[in-house]
């Protein structure tokens, strides 16, 4: 993938000598070779890697998507091998300041709109990390002034060992990747709170102040860094709120401006504007130049994506939802009533999140996935209209079929996309392409 590539390069750049190892055979070793800088050395194994290879290894980079604990990882680990994640190498030869978030939901919002009030003000910015943009591609053009605004998932953090953001937010903490943590919701919170692990008093922690985990978690850590804890509320020591619908701002710089006047909408959006917000206020970006980019983004790919209207019915490509909790997010958000395409690789979801937005906001449901028997099971008794299938033509035609004039097609499917699709990407743009198609 484009972060072993990334980590690949950057270590050879760096003096060492990688190697690039996958264990799925059909892998094609020279496509590998082909996505290579002309003139690496790295050497490349697909299916088996042979231990007299293991025994050259001084460090091992994990792609995020690997799991910690498969059989070779663990034999690393009995071998005493160093084992990082791309983020660790990229921030270990990195320059300038590190910005990271992260959290189950919000995090792609949250960084891109802080990447953009950044942009708006600092020559030298590298938005990076879960995003898409692979953090050691950056390094090499990196300076001392640089701003790096980091995406981090907790896969990631799994394997930090060094990485020392000025700046960390946890946006919110609700279940989601619980087939990765043994079903174990508090080994994935544990998780998440290893970005705030290498902090200083001198650094800042940034969190949403009424999200119970968080607050049940705080008191485990320690102050690792000043706290700017943001909500919906006024509440002693909240460096961000909402008062008499304006945004107010308490600190370092205070301002406030129009809850109107930001480019998002919706309450989960308003947490979002208001972490970046305090994130770039930190980072010491004017406030007019903060109200600017607030006011003027335009949102991310797959994210709450209006496509187009057909026939008077809306379509809305919301693919990113691979959690039950942001699909709570976006049936909160529908202002007419719904047909919801959901479904896809489980990661151990529990439905009753929705339960209620889904009774009341829903017409129809549209099951789209290899292994919809859990849907079935779980939202049948609706008394809802429902239909199975397992393309994004024919998710997209049933719902086609199924929506009246007024109404809104929302895909935001709770699962991942991997049994079906190649990616979120590729399900939210295979989607946009089908309602285009009607």
């Amino acid at each position: 993938g484009k972060s072993g590539i990334g980590a690949a390069e950057l270590l050879e750049d760096m003096g060492s000598i990688p190697v690039l190892y996958d264990g799925n055979e059909k892998t094609d070793p020279a496509e590998v070779k082909s996505r290579l800088k002309e003139g690496t050395k790295a050497e490349v194994f697909i299916g088996n890697l042979p231990e007299k290879e293991i025994d050259k290894l001084s460090l091992v980079v994990l792609s995020p998507g690997v799991p910690t604990d498969l059989p070779l990882v663990l034999h690393f680990k009995e071998k005493g091998l160093k084992i990082w994640g791309e983020v660790e190498p990229a921030y270990a030869f990195g320059k300038g300041d590190v910005l990271a978030i992260t959290g189950t939901n919000g995090k792609t919002t949250t960084t891109s709109l802080l990447g953009a009030i950044m942009e708006h003000a600092r020559n030298s910015v590298f938005v990076v990390g879960n995003i898409g943009n692979p953090y050691t591609e950056a390094v090499e053009q990196m300076n001392e002034d640089s701003v790096t605004v980091a995406e981090i998932s907790s896969f990631q953090l799994e394997t930090i060992e060094h990485f020392h953001p000025k700046v960390s937010a946890i946006l919110n903490i609700t279940p989601d990747h619980l087939d990765r943590y043994d079903h174990q919701m508090q080994n994935y919170v544990d998780a998440k709170f290893r970005i705030i692990q290498n902090q200083t008093p001198d650094d800042a922690f940034i969190f949403w102040n009424d999200d119970p985990i968080i607050q049940r978690e705080l008191h485990k850590y320690g102050i690792h860094g000043h706290y700017y804890p943001f909500a919906e509320r006024k509440e002693e020591g909240t460096a961000a709120y909402v008062e008499q619908d304006k945004v107010y701002f308490t600190e370092p710089i205070a301002f406030n401006m129009e809850q109107e006047e930001l480019a998002l909408t919706g309450t989960h959006n308003l947490f979002n504007s208001m972490a970046a917000g305090i994130s770039a206020n930190l980072a010491g970006i004017r406030k007019e130049c903060i109200r600017e980019a607030l006011g003027d983004f335009k949102g991310v790919e797959h994210r709450l994506e209006k496509v187009c209207r057909v026939r008077g019915v809306d379509y809305i490509n919301d693919s990113k939802a691979t959690n039950v909790n942001s699909c709570w997010y976006a049936l909160q958000s529908m202002k007419t009533k719904t047909i919801l395409i959901l479904g896809g690789k489980d990661k151990g979801n529990d439905y009753n999140e929705i339960a209620d937005l889904v009774k009341e906001k829903c017409t129809g449901l549209i099951y789209m996935g290899l292994h919809n028997e859990k849907l079935h099971d779980f939202f049948d008794k609706f008394g809802l209209p429902v239909a199975d299938v397992q393309s994004m033509k024919d998710a997209v035609d049933a719902a086609y079929r199924m929506a009246k004039k007024g109404e809104t097609v929302l895909l935001s499917p709770c699962c991942a996309s991997f049994d079906l699709f190649k990616s979120y990407e590729d399900r939210g743009e295979q989607f946009k392409e089908c309602v285009r198609n009607l």
